[in-house]
């Protein structure tokens, strides 16, 4: 896998990049990831709904194809792409979705944090009150709670085209976090969310993004 380290970049040149590089590829083209930081931007999936678009503001807000409602990209956060293809590496979307969070939990733990899994809610959880824990989370979910005692540290919204992936996932590391107050974080009201410095880790954008890409690396190589 290529690994590319593009800084901060904006958003919807980096989309249409992506998109070209899916449409252009061949079954001998080497997948590649991609890290980034974005501008403040929301993203809305596919399938968003524009009730959990609450106030916006001066932020841009971009209509993607990928899965998943609105979610935010900003200053602090490492953004990763993978341009995966999936019948190359013999798996299929939910494996590569599993992958994902793996790489992310993986990550996480190289820090001493913890991170969850809440099923049929893609992307990872910590708990704030106790980041290193090693508690399973206990079932089932309060269904008037169910994000209770968590925080949602990084998202993840795909989209597969030809068995080619492109948009992938996003890790909170040293952010404002106000803007997530500005939607439904993933389309859930009042879902918490976090970042690394908020839980008592303390890291730059450089380790973060390497730490991210060596286990991204290892989950998608075949």
């Amino acid at each position: 896998m290529i690994v590319k380290t593009l800084g901060r970049v904006e958003y919807l040149p980096t989309l249409e990049a992506m998109r070209a590089f899916t449409a252009a590829r061949t079954a001998d083209t080497p997948d590649e990831l991609w890290l980034c930081e974005h501008p403040p931007t929301f993203t809305q999936g596919i399938a968003g709904r524009p009730e959990h678009l609450l106030l916006p503001g001066d932020i841009p807000v971009v209509p993607t194809e990928r899965g998943g409602q609105v979610t935010y990209h900003g200053p602090g956060q490492v953004t990763a792409y993978p341009l995966v293809d999936l019948r190359r590496l013999g798996i299929f979307v939910k494996e590569y979705v599993f992958r994902l969070e793996t790489a992310l939990i993986q990550t996480l733990d190289s820090y001493g944090v913890t991170g969850l899994r809440v099923a049929g809610a893609p992307g990872i959880y910590v708990r704030p009150a106790d980041p290193g824990g090693h508690a399973a989370l206990a079932g089932p979910a309060d269904p008037n709670d169910p994000f209770k005692g968590l925080a949602k540290i990084a998202a993840l919204g795909i989209k597969v085209s030809r068995h080619c992936t492109y948009h992938g996932l996003a890790l909170n590391v040293a952010m404002d976090l106000e803007p997530f107050l500005r939607i439904n974080p993933c389309g859930y009201q009042g879902l918490a969310t976090t970042s690394l410095d908020k839980i008592g880790v303390f890291t730059d954008w450089p380790t973060a993004a390497s730490r991210l890409a060596e286990r991204l690396s290892a989950q998608l190589s075949t």
